[in-house]
């Protein structure tokens, strides 16, 4: 830990959520926030967040950069997300005396919301599980490599913060962040407090069957004939260890599919036999792609993925490449199979 009660940096060191709890205390305006196609982590931490401070009378807004994506929407029962708007949001925002952001990996990823905090010079904390650099942008940061999940943190902070029991409303929140940063409690990252959690969660109510259905068994046409066309055209490589695909611009059109209806297709692909490491590749613009990196745990694919800008977990990472697919599937695919080539030779 470095800095102080005023400015404090716990990067991946015991975190006195006591100390987080003096300086939350002191605000009364707070913005909570994620990155931009949010997960059920950054969605669910905010959540978790949300309804504590609701308790404690602050006055709090869950702005996002990207709207809320559908199988998310049971998160909104109170309408309590908003995408930013600069119309609608500015004049609230120049006024916020702390924004918290979850999940993030990279401060860039919550885009316009991040350049309108720092043109009103608005205190941060980062909240993460994400690795980040020692040189860091946030007025607190506070990072926990160990934590499967940003819930989890959330959930460690409610525990020295709320006076009363966690209330179901956040415990909502907390087990969807825990249930799909841990591939439904099956990857490596899921320890006890994930089950304690899950334990807490069930307790108190809450429909665990009723969030995964929402989530996972709620897919559109539209999504699973896009499915169907990457299945058809996927690529293998070093005796079906990697597994590869591409999703074109035209791919989507074609589908009548949407960039968010993607989420997931990487471990699907992941899961089949014999593939370690599955890698997507989706054209966002003419010169703008989305790279996705995803491992059974062989392999780390982290490396690969900052060797292109990007960055994440050791199994599970991606970047965002300035460049055309064409271009951008040489790179990553040349990338990937020499970083792979260089691992197998050192097993």
């Amino acid at each position: 830990m470095s800095g102080n009660i005023n400015n404090i940096n716990f990067n991946n060191t015991p975190i006195n959520w006591s100390w987080v709890n003096d300086i939350i205390n002191s605000c009364e305006k707070i913005l909570l926030t994620t990155h931009e196609n949010p997960d059920g982590d950054g969605l669910g931490a905010e959540v978790g967040l949300y309804y504590h401070l609701k308790e404690e009378g602050k006055d709090v807004k869950i702005i996002n950069y990207s709207p809320l994506p559908k199988e998310y929407y049971f998160l909104n029962r109170n309408d309590i997300f908003e995408s930013y708007n600069n119309s609608l949001h500015d004049d609230w925002m120049k006024t916020v005396d702390l924004a918290i952001i979850f999940d993030v990996g990279d401060y860039s990823r919550i885009r316009d919301v991040k350049t309108t905090l720092e043109n009103f010079s608005i205190n941060t904390m980062n909240i993460d599980h994400h690795p980040h650099p020692i040189k860091h942008s946030f007025t607190h940061n506070l990072v926990d490599l160990s934590a499967a999940a940003t819930g989890c943190m959330v959930y460690d902070y409610l525990k020295v913060a709320s006076k009363n029991p966690i209330s179901r409303d956040s415990l909502l929140g907390i087990y969807t962040a825990v249930m799909t940063d841990t591939g439904c409690f099956k990857h490596s990252n899921t320890d006890k407090k994930c089950h304690e959690i899950a334990i807490e969660s069930l307790q108190n109510g809450i429909e665990t069957n009723i969030i995964y259905q929402n989530i996972y068994e709620n897919s559109s046409k539209s999504r699973m004939r896009l499915l169907g066309v990457l299945l058809s055209n996927l690529n293998f490589e070093f005796n079906d260890q990697l597994a590869w695909f591409v999703i074109s611009q035209k791919m989507l059109l074609e589908a009548q599919a949407k960039k968010s209806d993607v989420e997931g297709f990487t471990d699907a692909v992941r899961s089949i036999r014999g593939v370690e490491v599955a890698v997507m590749i989706l054209e966002i613009g003419d010169k703008k792609c989305r790279v996705n990196f995803r491992s059974k745990g062989k392999y780390k694919v982290n490396d690969i993925a900052s060797s292109v800008g990007g960055g994440g977990h050791a199994f599970a990472s991606g970047a965002m490449v300035e460049d055309s697919l064409e271009a951008t599937i040489e790179k990553i695919i040349t990338r990937t199979k020499s970083a792979l080539k260089r691992k197998m030779e050192n097993i």
